[in-house]
């Protein structure tokens, strides 16, 4: 069989070591320029490649074309693909056909990253024999190669969902569904519900969807009535038919042989969003056999990924948090809510089509000065400027750390939650969030 590889990305790279150990006949095209220590590993295994063109006719004589996710459906090579009948698979569907392992596999537009990374802590915590893969970062295809786990937790992207067919997941997990990424979707809200909702595809009786049941887009999106597996959807707002809820500081679990009570007192995870992210974790955790108290320990054990609502400093008894990944309104509405001091508040960047009117009110409550950092802030300016005591704007991170340092007092927390896109003034929002850290750092040997 020959295999076209499209990108040579972490997925990309990983499905051709994948095709080359299994003995397929294998090329990866990219159109940009590909990483140093991806060619590398391809150099290595003896696998050709390309970059910075695609290779038309050695592309469409393949069997089948594994597509990396950041590959839009409509740029051509992919259309004449299609036209020509050749299947068009993603990394993970690829992946899924040489393991026997269960997948515990997590998407959501928000939530996704620190809900895979707790459920995996708490598996692994527990003995269990787990590897971590998908849109976290790590190739699950190079992970399969080896084989050498009983399970894999893997954070799915809608990307990734689009151009999968076959795979199944043992438990699927669904945070949220808000608008986001519309434009790969015909702006259509329904299309791209529908693509989150593929995580439950193929699921059988002894499967298990575990679902925000709060969630009112999953909630029209979701046709229950034909779904195979088990549904084990969890609220905060008290769903008569979730099965997964707090009650007091104890998640609360009610799934026939899975029953449980959870201690979450001693969690570092603070605000709403991350009570629904835990929720979740805690439920594919009990439906796996582990027990209520190794859960509640490894709760205390959890540090979340870089850039989510992470603490990186106190000076002056006022505290530096940089939510950079919080790159749209829903994410931010999370961040607010959950921080319960006045709030000097860094926002701004690219605007992906903001509504900011979802965050007025909590605006109003709790933030006393808005920093707007961004080549272009009149809309953040407009939303804010009248309910905001104090409004600055600069397209320096260093400025804006000083500036929030001068108008903070104690008690206060300074957050970087910028709402938007980082490309305005970062390569992205990791860079983004380590500008912050590094301006904070400065700050903190001062004090």
């Amino acid at each position: 069989m020959k295999i076209a590889i499209l990108g040579a990305g972490e997925s990309g790279v990983g499905a051709a070591l994948l095709a080359k150990a299994k003995g397929l006949e294998v090329f990866v095209s990219d159109m940009g320029q590909i990483k140093e220590g991806y060619k590398a590993k391809l150099a290595t295994a003896a696998i050709p490649f390309e970059e910075g063109t695609h290779t038309r006719e050695r592309i469409l004589a393949a069997d089948q074309i594994i597509k990396s996710p950041g590959i839009p459906e409509k740029v051509a090579i992919v259309q004449e693909a299609y036209k020509r009948r050749i299947p068009v698979i993603s990394e993970i569907e690829f992946a899924g056909r040489y393991t026997d392992a269960r997948f515990i596999c997590i998407t959501g537009t928000n939530g996704k990253t620190t809900t895979t990374l707790l459920t995996y802590h708490l598996l692994q915590h527990a003995g269990l024999n787990v590897g971590l893969a998908g849109n976290i970062g790590e190739s699950l295809a190079e992970k399969v190669i080896d084989n050498q786990h009983d399970y894999y937790v893997v954070e799915l992207s809608s990307f990734q969902l689009d151009n999968m067919y076959q795979f199944k997941a043992h438990i699927g997990v669904l945070t949220n569904i808000t608008p986001d990424h519309l434009d790969r979707y015909g702006y259509s809200m329904d299309k791209y519900a529908a693509s989150k909702l593929r995580i439950t595809q193929n699921m059988t009786g002894s499967d298990f969807f575990v679902f925000n049941a709060d969630d009112e887009n999953i909630r029209k999106a979701f046709p229950r009535g034909s779904f195979g597996g088990t549904t084990v959807p969890f609220t905060l707002k008290g769903d008569q038919e979730a099965k997964v809820y707090f009650a007091g500081q104890h998640i609360k679990m009610e799934v026939a042989l899975h029953e449980g009570s959870v201690d979450t007192s001693r969690s570092s995870l603070i605000g709403k969003h991350n009570r629904y992210n835990t929720m979740a974790a805690v439920a594919v955790a009990k439906l796996l056999g582990v027990a209520d108290k190794d859960i509640a320990d490894a709760l205390e054990t959890f540090q979340n990924a870089a850039h989510r609502l992470q603490p990186v400093g106190v000076a002056k008894e006022v505290t530096y948090i940089n939510d950079s990944k919080a790159t749209n309104v829903e994410a931010v509405w999370y961040a607010l809510e959950g921080i319960k001091q006045p709030i000097i508040w860094i926002a701004g960047g690219v605007d992906k089509g903001n509504d900011y009117s979802t965050l007025q009110e909590l605006a109003r409550e709790k933030v006393k000065v808005l920093i707007c950092l961004g080549k272009d802030n009149e809309k953040l300016k407009q939303a804010f400027g009248r309910i905001v005591p104090i409004v600055a704007e600069t397209t320096s991170m260093d400025y804006a750390v000083r500036l929030s340092r001068s108008l903070a007092t104690p008690g206060d927390v300074v957050l970087l939650s910028p709402a938007c896109a980082s490309f305005d003034l970062f390569n992205n929002y990791e860079h983004r969030g380590q500008r912050f850290k590094e301006a904070v750092e400065k700050i903190v040997l001062k004090k």
